[in-house]
């Protein structure tokens, strides 16, 4: 755990107030080889869902596009008067981790962090996602925060009180290595100036599958300021068995940034999901919170219901529904890895 001192723009939690949701629509076949078409169908479930409660912004690389995604959208009930579009042509669709980290400045406008982006230190095509916070910021005419390091959303969990949920294995190893040079105290000063963060809660691994190297929204997030659910996996034969336990046990000795201990509340994990040999990163934690709904992978899996169950008690005021996810992880992501929240001023 690391503390850092100091006060910047302050990234709000996923369960403040929402001006919007930003997808990217799904392009990129070889991403879903052989399931491509039903993917677009569980966006636009998704969109059903988003729209009762806020704006869906949505990232379409043309005008073809554009009618295609309003099609779909049309047949699945989607409230057209609450979505938008913005021609912006992107490599991929997982817009957690390129689009901007909107934060609110010290007068309570919203602001976008412009963090590099370099395909997760993997893939080659990432430059297009790289030049998005750019250009939602000039469209939307916002303050936009430069901070010259590498950083996905997915890489990160806030509580938006100053503490920060992130793994070793994403952003201190050298596999996949972000910023090459940059250690633990060179991404909490940039925590602390441009997100808001006093407290780094360090975990150490993700999970199997993730291509990300260690994303934590797999693995742990916040759903209130002092509460954390964490995925467990039972099964002592399973390659995720030893480090969600070694994660539980960094949790439960943990404090928040007023140096209280955290509730930690676990979360199973489904058994796990293979595609042609491949294990897929298959995780309830990838929730998304949106205004009206929580919005919750699920995979056909018997911890399916008790997912759903934990959760629905810990978002009371939101309706906690599951979406089928077993086709959009063949694209190594779900729910969370494909959203991004945009905050509403606070000037509001």
């Amino acid at each position: 755990m690391g503390i850092v001192t100091g006060r910047g723009p302050r990234m709000p939690a996923e369960w403040e107030p929402h001006e919007a949701t930003w997808i990217a629509w799904p392009h990129e076949e070889s991403d879903w080889p052989g399931k491509f078409e039903p993917v677009q169908w569980v966006y636009a479930e998704f969109a059903r869902y988003v729209t009762r409660g806020e704006i869906l912004r949505v990232l379409v690389a043309d005008a073809v596009e554009r009618s295609r995604a309003r099609e779909v959208f049309r047949k699945s009930g989607v409230d057209m008067a609450r979505v938008e579009f913005l021609i912006c042509p992107t490599d991929r669709s997982w817009t957690r981790d390129y689009c901007p980290l909107f934060v609110h400045g010290a007068d309570g406008q919203v602001m976008a962090t412009d963090w590099e982006f370099n395909g997760w230190a993997k893939y080659g095509n990432w430059k297009r996602d790289n030049a998005v916070p750019g250009r939602i910021a000039r469209k939307y005419k916002m303050p936009a925060l430069k901070p010259g390091l590498v950083l996905e959303g997915g890489a990160i969990d806030v509580n938006g009180a100053g503490a920060l949920l992130a793994t070793e294995e994403c952003l201190l190893s050298d596999v996949q290595e972000r910023n090459p040079g940059a250690g633990r105290q060179e991404m909490e000063d940039a925590f602390r100036k441009y997100l808001g963060v006093t407290t780094v809660l360090w975990l150490r691994r993700g999970i199997a599958g993730d291509d990300t190297h260690g994303h934590v929204d797999d693995i742990a997030r916040f759903v209130d300021p002092r509460t954390v659910v964490a995925a467990d996996e039972e099964d002592p034969a399973d390659s995720n068995y030893e480090p969600l336990r070694e994660n539980l046990d960094r949790l439960r000795t943990m404090k928040d940034q007023d140096r209280r201990r955290l509730k930690v509340v676990k979360l199973p994990m489904p058994r796990r999901v293979d595609f042609d040999g491949q294990r897929l990163p298959a995780s309830y934690l990838n929730f998304y919170i949106a205004n009206a709904a929580v919005l919750v992978p699920v995979f056909n899996d018997p911890a399916d219901r008790v997912a759903l169950q934990i959760l629905a008690k810990l978002f009371p005021d939101r309706t906690v529904t599951g979406i089928y996810c077993r086709d959009l992880v063949l694209g190594l992501g779900t729910l969370h890895c494909m959203t991004q929240q945009q905050p509403r001023s606070e000037r509001e």
